[in-house]
């Protein structure tokens, strides 16, 4: 079908057309008499450029623009900038607009400068060219970082944050790790003041695998300062006072920046008094003066005193100071040997171990003192040129030895404290200062001891009877068993040679066997005496009745036998009438053995008591005998 609208309306234009076309050219013709060249054509289309000057013009213009494509990375200029944007122009027809954000790695940015950009997008909806400088950095940053390690190149970066053992720093757009050793020359005590800031960096390292770099400030100024400490080095001199600062503190002294260079006070050289930690001294950042005592310009090694910029305290110590004054003071050193007693700064005296006491057995000085007491001591030398002290403390109380026999006179008793043992006795301390010996056969009348650890223990209180005074050698002889009568002229009278009495073995060896008898005392039995009357031996435990053979009172020694004792019994019924009275002296003994039984050195006076009246009955049936 044909469309009779469509087909009047191309008429309508094509008319239109024609008469537009016949108008300029009458509008040609009427004006040939004026300007020859006007294109009075363009000016009809409303156009002051022909054809050939737009051709013109077009070509120009895009000569003056950057052939760019999206993806690229580019150099770009900023033109402006505010507090939120950078303007770039890149030669492009529009210019690109960047964050400030992204240029925090670099404060000092201004107009003019050239910058990487990344090219997003030519034109966005609105026209606008977009452009990114952190997308530029990152797709170089690699490569960069390598090139500065390669180069030994000084690079900006910017700290972003903290970390353990360090901060992060932003690289090329790459988080690179700045440990903290590795900020300062010096010791950082507080990191975050670094946060935020723009720094330069050396790259010091990289992981190739891991895509780590780590990076340091500290490198930067390392070479600097060594040739600083050259010059500083070369220009010292023993003695020479300089003003420097406390930069770290030790437990063994104080390190001071001495202005590039740094030096050591020992802990020693810090006071002329004693000193526990430098801290007592001096604190992190002081401003001191300091003397130097000596360097090494190989090792750059330079020891510093400050104690030496003042006088030392023993040329200042009272001169009327003198041998037998009492000074007071503060223990400030011990050791087993004695105490060191400080009596002004830097001075001090040494109390040794046996001047604490005039106890005589060995001790060490932490029984006496400990550090910070203060005590009261007599001068017992005095060296001022080797600036010597011996000091003691003794000497303030009185002597227990000055007056010993008044108060301890021989035969008086006590109570004394086991010190110690020896093989042959045992050293006891009746007070401080007064010791004595209990010799090994002064302990008891009846056991025999082999070892004083058999009879009591260190430490153990034990009575004491005096025997001997050594004034000289300040040494008492002691007795514990004289504390009792001795029982042995009791025995002498009950363990009559030929008398018999029940006993318990207790020991056999090769020589013979040990026989505990009644009243605690001991016999002993010779092999062939052991036999029974059944011929075999007697075994340890058994109960037998024992003959004294021999008694020696000296020697403390009874000799037994078992077998006189049915030996003798034959014998003597063969002689002796069965019918006869007893005597009054056999009824005595019989009811001495009847009472015989075990017993202590408790029972002496009950063994005295049977001791008179076995005495008692003997002098009766003398004086019947004889009437």
């Amino acid at each position: 079908m044909i469309n009779h609208e469509e087909m009047a309306s191309n008429e309508a234009s094509n008319e239109v057309k024609e008469e537009k076309l016949t108008s300029k050219k009458q509008a040609s013709k009427s004006t040939e008499a004026g300007v020859e060249d006007f294109d009075w054509e363009s000016y009809a289309d409303e156009s002051i450029y022909s054809q050939a000057d737009k051709q013109k013009f077009e070509s120009m213009y895009n000569q003056t623009l950057s052939v760019i494509g999206e993806s690229e990375v580019m150099e770009g200029t900023v033109i402006a900038m505010n507090k939120r944007e950078v303007v770039i122009n890149i030669g492009y027809k529009s210019e690109g607009v960047i964050s400030l954000n992204e240029f925090r790695y670099n404060p000092d940015m201004k107009i003019g400068d050239k910058v990487e950009v990344y090219v997003e997008i030519q034109e966005d909806k609105k026209g606008q060219l977009v452009l990114s400088h952190k997308q530029a950095r990152a797709m170089r940053s690699w490569d960069r970082v390598n090139s500065a390690l390669e180069k030994d190149e000084i690079i900006k970066g910017y700290i972003k944050c903290r970390t353990k053992g360090g901060m992060i720093v932003d690289v090329f757009g790459i988080e690179a790790f700045l440990p903290g050793s590795q900020i300062d020359v010096k010791p950082i005590r507080d990191y975050d003041i670094y946060v935020g800031k723009t720094m330069e960096f050396k790259v010091v390292k990289i992981n190739q695998e891991y895509k780590n770099v780590v990076v340091s400030h500290k490198a930067l100024i390392e070479a600097e300062l060594e040739q600083q400490k050259k010059d500083i080095i070369a220009k010292l001199e023993k003695g020479q006072v300089l003003e420097g600062t406390v930069k770290n503190i030790t437990s063994y002294g104080v390190f001071i920046d001495l202005g590039g260079v740094d030096g050591l006070i020992h802990i020693t050289d810090l006071s002329w008094g004693r000193v526990t930690h430098p801290e007592e001294i001096v604190q992190l950042d002081q401003k001191l003066n300091v003397v130097i005592l000596d360097f090494d310009d190989a090792k750059k090694r330079i020891a510093l005193g400050l104690k030496q910029l003042t006088s030392h305290p023993w040329d200042s110590l009272d001169a009327n100071l003198k041998v037998g004054d009492v000074l007071k003071g503060k223990v400030v050193v011990l050791a087993d040997y004695g105490a060191f007693v400080e009596i002004a700064p830097g001075v001090e005296g040494l109390i040794h171990v046996s001047e604490m006491s005039w106890s005589q057995h060995l001790r060490s000085a932490q029984e006496f003192l400990k550090v910070g007491d203060v005590v009261d001591a007599q001068i017992l030398t005095l060296d001022r040129d080797e600036r010597k002290m011996s000091l003691g403390m003794k000497q303030l109380k009185p002597d227990p030895w000055s007056k010993i026999e008044e108060k301890y006179p021989i035969g008086s008793r006590h109570n004394a404290k086991a010190r110690n043992f020896t093989t042959f006795g045992v050293f006891v301390e009746i007070e401080e200062g007064v010791d004595g010996l209990i010799h090994i056969s002064d302990l008891s009348w009846t056991k025999k001891i082999k070892h004083p650890a058999e009879f009591t223990t260190v430490g153990a209180d034990i009575d004491v009877v005096v025997l001997e005074i050594d004034k000289e050698n300040r040494r008492l002889s002691l007795g514990h068993k004289q504390l009792e009568e001795n029982p042995w002229d009791v025995f002498e009278t009950l363990f009559t040679v030929d008398s018999v009495h029940e006993g318990t073995i207790i020991d056999i060896f090769d020589k013979g066997a040990v026989v505990a008898l009644p009243y605690g005392v001991e016999g002993f039995v010779t092999p062939k005496h052991l036999v029974k009357e059944d011929g075999t031996n007697a075994k340890v435990e058994e109960k037998l009745s024992f003959k004294v053979i021999e008694f020696n009172k000296a020697a403390k020694r009874i000799i037994l036998s078992h077998s006189r004792v049915y030996e003798d019994v034959k014998k003597t019924e063969e002689k002796v009438d069965k019918k006869a009275k007893p005597s009054t002296t056999q009824k005595a003994v019989k009811k001495l053995k009847a009472n015989l039984e075990k017993t202590t050195l408790g029972d002496i006076s009950e063994l005295a008591a049977l001791k008179t009246e076995l005495e008692e009955t003997q002098r009766k049936d003398e004086i019947s005998s004889k009437e």
